[in-house]
């Protein structure tokens, strides 16, 4: 009897070959690949360095050293911050009873760099001082202090008052004081570089330089040292000799820069 043929087992699948795409290279904006000609053309710079709405708000940078304040009301900025402004503007200096009996006589000793001005109406206002990172803050019913000579820009829907710090017979008017801040809204304060937030807690006090101390915590209250030894060696009066030291549950906020505004009146 005749056998049927064996079935052939299925040949198996031929796997693809694996396909290796090479990723694309991403394109180079087109100022970098254009002729030099074009790149560095007058037209290309007006481009690239333009004002731009950014859409974010009453506070938006520009970069990273140039605040742009969207006004629609009043802000409260530093004299001699305003560096350009469009639209319908006007600038006040601050009412010298404008804060109060108080505040007035604080600012007879802290001269000139307390001193606000009140900018009014609608239109853009750029703000700068010195070429100096500018960091954006809102507010949430939160209280802070921050060194006189560091605050570029605030709402006035936070209340302010000026601090003197403690033996101010030991150092030279200028950079005495601090301004408290409070309540709900932006503010934009300024510092030498990227700035170092430290934690202070119960028992782990810290202790910053003056002339390189931004912005704490308002609950803390600094105070003053001199470190005698430190400035026999060094033999200066400003700077490591004197030394603020925080105690409490904070933080303190330092730059990478000494600004030379607490010196011995005796050095």
């Amino acid at each position: 009897m005749r056998q049927p043929k064996a079935q052939a087992s299925p040949l198996p699948e031929a796997k693809p070959d694996k396909v290796i795409t090479e990723k694309p290279m991403p394109e180079k904006p087109a100022a970098e690949t254009a002729p030099a000609e074009a790149r560095y053309s007058l037209k290309a710079f007006v481009d690239q360095t333009r004002d731009r709405d950014l859409q974010q708000g009453l506070f938006e940078l520009e970069s990273s050293r140039m605040l742009d304040i969207n006004l629609n009301g009043e802000v409260w900025i530093k004299m001699g911050a305003m560096v350009a402004y469009t639209g319908n503007v006007s600038f006040e200096r601050e009412g010298l009873l404008e804060q109060g009996i108080g505040n007035l006589l604080k600012k007879a000793v802290t001269g000139e760099g307390a001193r606000l001005t009140k900018a009014s109406g609608n239109g853009s206002v750029f703000c700068a001082d010195s070429g100096k990172k500018i960091t954006i803050l809102n507010l949430n019913n939160e209280a802070i202090c921050v060194n006189g000579n560091d605050l570029l820009a605030f709402e006035k829907s936070l209340s302010y008052d000026i601090r003197m710090m403690r033996r101010i017979s030991s150092m030279m008017a200028g950079g005495l004081f601090n301004i408290r801040l409070q309540g709900k809204g932006m503010v934009a304060i300024t510092s030498h570089y990227d700035p170092l937030t430290l934690p202070v807690t119960p028992g782990n006090p810290v202790t910053t330089d003056p002339n390189a101390t931004v912005m704490w915590s308002a609950n803390l209250e600094p105070s003053f040292k001199t470190d005698i030894q430190l400035k026999t060696l060094l033999g200066r009066g400003s700077g490591e000799s004197f030394q603020m030291e925080f105690r409490g549950n904070g933080f303190v906020v330092v730059q990478p820069y000494e600004e030379v505004y607490f010196q011995s009146v005796s050095s």
